[in-house]
């Protein structure tokens, strides 16, 4: 068994590639071994801000020798009158094989030659010869780009180039116009803390040899380096370090050699919201903030913050200077913004809001504003929200959107929303509306929380939709890739927002009642605009039923119907029903409550396709007659329908599903004898009365599990 290296050396990477880079590499390489019948023990991909690297072990010398059958010409093509005709010679020279080794054997489509191939193992030298320069140059990204005069692309020049099998190097080349990298086993150390090249003597010392060079390769342990030295320095200022994941995914591909470095900022900075302070360190300058402890304290910061160097720790203070000058300016600058923007009251930048563009055929964001008005106030009359409440919304939407004017968030975009809630408290304005200012543009992302109070999730949801309209309106729909108004992430939010604060709304009447009015105000909307959001939202509703709330995808599929147009306008009429009824399917699936009813009732909807009884009909005494009955299981069926009418109906009335799944229970032995007892009868009988008088009962008794599912989609368990 042999160990296999591969080092890129380069400028410094981007910090986002190198992660992506990684993950490529974790895919890609694998399965390219395997392709090449090549087993391994391990892969370990590595990667820092200079280098990518793969290190390779458990690989054998060669390839196994193998046999692989190989697939000729027809055999009335390759042989005429006993003898191989060109087409079978061409075939014969292309495998490298003789005469004697083509077999004939019959196929579905007539009888072919065939070859069994023995191919004998390639070393496995030359294979990763070959593969390297295919890992490399098909890796992808954004924004690669050329250097010297030719065509290969990189996101930063490629500077050295390490291929080691054990301890011999395998000769590789990269070739980009006049420049030229060939391998070698030369590595170079940490930028400024060991400027020397390093020899690698085998593949498996490179960590040990990178390590002694002042390189961690492995970004794992670069994480836990960080996060125990910036534990370490925030402990020692009496505080405790917030430790963003997104931060350190982005830290831990800038440095090499981390050390944490602690700074400080002038303390009456601390008057500044710390969401401030936070998006200053943390998006900009890519610091980590420092917590107190103390619960007394008027800030949750302290005035320090902590920075990962890539440099010489010996020089930290000069960095820590140099961090802090920067820092310092950047505080400075919000500190001017926000006691300007506190000189007005929020409401008098609403003006302003009329020269900033939503989108451009859709008007000002002071128009959207008046949409977002009128859809809350939609929202509130279905709700039945009391009057104290609805002013509170209706200003709420008038304010959400005012602070996107002020100064500072001009500076700082994804302050939007925090520093409205912050201006309009100084304000005076209500806490609930300041709150709801806030909560309106959640869940910002996949992890964030659900706004939790009643303004904040009318505004949010007159916000997402009116998003959704308007867009849709324009025919501007997502693509699979493309997405630029995160129309499926404010999707997701709506029917999210109204499960978890369980809002009786009506989306498919919301849905109407906005395009009407978009249609009205904007005449070059597209047509069938309510048939797009209709579907655009069953489809994630059945997604988030899918991954979110683990319900098996045909219980998704009997409670949103497939191409049920009745069933579709149901789930969007009530969005809370159409979780209950999906999360109950999923528990009597587990239960076993559903194997007793499903193959009477699956049986019962399958046959009754073939009539014409309507799908909402529950009542037997306005379609079955009894005079036509020819066997008593006829009649106890009919009289156990009858029975079921009040149960189903109570069961609809309450949501009490189980209490229907037990009455559909009761009813099925019954059922069972009219199609196999001793009084069972031929449903499709030759008179049509007759037959449709049973395809009636039959389509009953699959109306009232429709109350609950479409049977019919429900694959047996």
């Amino acid at each position: 068994m042999v160990s296999f290296l591969l080092e890129v050396g380069t400028e410094e990477l981007p910090a986002t590639f190198v992660e992506t880079a990684i993950q490529q590499w974790k895919q890609k390489i694998p399965a390219s071994l395997k392709e090449q019948f090549l087993s391994v023990e391990s892969v370990q991909v590595w990667g820092t801000p200079r280098r990518l690297a793969v290190l390779i072990e458990g690989l054998p010398s060669q390839q196994p020798d193998r046999e692989e059958e190989i697939k000729g010409p027809p055999a009335s093509t390759a042989f005429k009158d006993g003898k191989p005709t060109p087409a079978a010679e061409g075939f014969i020279k292309k495998q490298g094989v003789t005469l004697e080794d083509l077999e004939i054997r019959p196929t579905s489509k007539g009888d072919f030659v065939f070859v069994l191939k023995k191919i004998p193992g390639r070393l496995t030298a030359e294979i990763l010869a070959e593969l390297t320069s295919e890992w490399i140059t098909k890796l992808e990204g954004k924004r690669f780009m050329r250097w010297g005069d030719g065509d290969l692309k990189f996101p930063r020049p490629i500077r050295w180039l390490i291929a080691l099998l054990d301890n011999q190097v395998l000769p590789v080349t990269l070739v980009s116009g006049s420049e030229v990298v060939k391998s070698d086993r030369i590595s170079h150390g940490h930028r400024v803390l060991h400027p020397e090249n390093i020899s690698i003597s085998h593949a498996k010392t490179y960590a040990e040899s990178l390590k002694k060079a002042f390189v961690q390769v492995d970004p794992q342990e670069r994480i836990q380096t960080i996060q125990k030295e910036v534990k370490i320095a925030a402990n020692i200022v009496g505080g405790e370090a917030e430790i963003p994941e997104d931060l350190l995914a982005e830290v831990v591909n800038l440095v090499e050699w981390p050390t944490a470095v602690v700074g400080t900022f002038d303390q009456e900075f601390l008057d500044l919201p710390a969401e401030v302070i936070k998006t200053v360190m943390v998006t900009h300058q890519r610091y980590f903030p420092i917590l107190t402890i103390e619960t007394q304290n008027s800030s949750p910061l302290k005035p320090y913050f902590i920075t990962i160097s890539n440099g010489d720790p010996a020089k930290s203070n000069l960095i820590a200077a140099g961090n802090e000058r920067v820092i310092r300016a950047r505080l400075a600058d919000g500190q001017f913004f926000y006691k300007s923007d506190l000189k007005t009251p929020l409401e008098s930048y609403l003006p302003a809001l009329e020269a900033v563009t939503f989108q451009e055929d859709l008007g000002s964001v002071r128009d959207k504003v008046n949409r977002i008005g009128k859809i809350a106030n939609w929202i509130s009359e279905q709700l039945n929200i009391i009057e104290s409440y609805r002013s509170l919304i209706q200003r709420a939407a008038l304010l959400c959107k005012a602070d996107l004017v002020t100064q500072m968030v001009y500076e700082f975009p994804e302050l939007q929303g925090i520093m409205g809630e912050k201006y309009a408290i100084e304000g005076g304005e209500p806490a609930e509306v300041a709150r709801a200012i806030f909560e309106h543009y959640l869940p910002r992302n996949a992890t964030d929380n659900l706004p939790q109070t009643l303004v904040g999730q009318v505004v949010g949801l007159a916000d997402k939709l009116d998003t959704l309209v308007s867009i849709f309106g324009l025919g501007m729909l997502p693509t699979g890739s493309s997405d630029p108004f995160a129309l499926r992430r404010a999707a997701n939010a709506v029917v999210n927002i109204i499960w978890a604060a369980d809002l009786p709304l009506n989306l498919y009447q919301l849905l109407k009642q906005i395009a009407v009015d978009f249609v009205n105000t904007f005449p070059n909307a597209i047509l069938g605009l309510n048939h797009e959001l209709y579907d655009f939202f069953l489809q994630r509703i059945r997604t988030l039923l899918q991954d979110e709330k683990a319900i098996d995808y045909d219980l998704v599929n009997a409670v949103l119907g497939e191409n049920d147009l009745e069933y579709q306008e149901r789930a969007l009429q009530d969005l809370l029903d159409v979780r209950d009824r999906a999360l109950f399917l999923q528990t009597i699936r587990k239960d076993g409550s559903l194997n007793q009813i499903y193959e009477t009732v699956n049986r019962s909807t399958r046959l009754a396709k073939q009539g014409d009884l309507n799908t909402l009909e529950l009542q037997p005494e306005m379609t079955v007659n009894p005079e036509l009955f020819q066997k008593s299981s006829e009649r106890q069926f009919y009289q156990a329908l009858v029975q079921l009418v009040p149960k189903t109906k109570a069961s609809q009335a309450t949501r009490n599903y189980r209490q229907l799944v037990e009455a559909l229970a009761e009813i099925t032995p019954t059922v069972s004898s009219f199609f196999d007892g001793p009084e069972s009868v031929l449903v499709m009988d030759d008179d049509p009365n007759i037959q449709r008088n049973r395809l009636n009962l039959l389509g009953l008794l699959r109306n009232h599990a429709r109350v609950l599912a479409d049977f019919g989609a429900i694959v047996k368990s």
